[in-house]
């Protein structure tokens, strides 16, 4: 990989990724904190706990923003732009888990150039959000 990410030219259909993150109870209040999201479900364990959960969960889009980090670091890397992404949410983060990003080259447009990657962050073996990402390789 160059130093700005990978160009249209190196990346190939199949490539993966990696990159894995526990997540804590600082980081769910960071993040609250930078989105403006205090939704109680991910803040107020006693009002956490009265729900299907039984306890504070991660906002999904701190999960989804481990998917950023692959695309912003690794691949493409840097330089590339997000276009679009679909998320589907599948199972909660609790505080405390391990969550590992594996994402994906499926497809290329060296024409435009955009790249799309298929994500998926797992908890153990378990999925618990996939996603698919468009991409502008510089």
């Amino acid at each position: 990989m160059a130093e700005q990410g990978y160009s249209i030219e190196e990346i190939k259909v199949g490539m993966t990724a990696r990159f894995s993150k526990q997540i804590t109870v600082k980081e769910i209040t960071l993040f609250s904190q930078a989105s403006g999201d205090t939704n109680p479900m991910h803040l107020d364990p006693g009002f956490a706990s009265r729900t299907r959960f039984k306890g504070c969960i991660a906002h999904g889009m701190l999960t989804a923003s481990l998917i950023s980090t692959v695309i912003g670091t690794q691949l493409p890397g840097p330089s590339s732009i997000y276009l679009q992404e679909r998320l589907k949410f599948i199972a909660p983060v609790y505080p405390g888990d391990q969550v590992e990003v594996v994402t994906t080259v499926v497809a290329i447009n060296q024409r435009r150039p955009i790249v799309t990657l298929e994500s998926k962050c797992m908890v153990g073996e378990k999925v618990v959000l996939k996603g698919e990402s468009k991409v502008m390789v510089e």
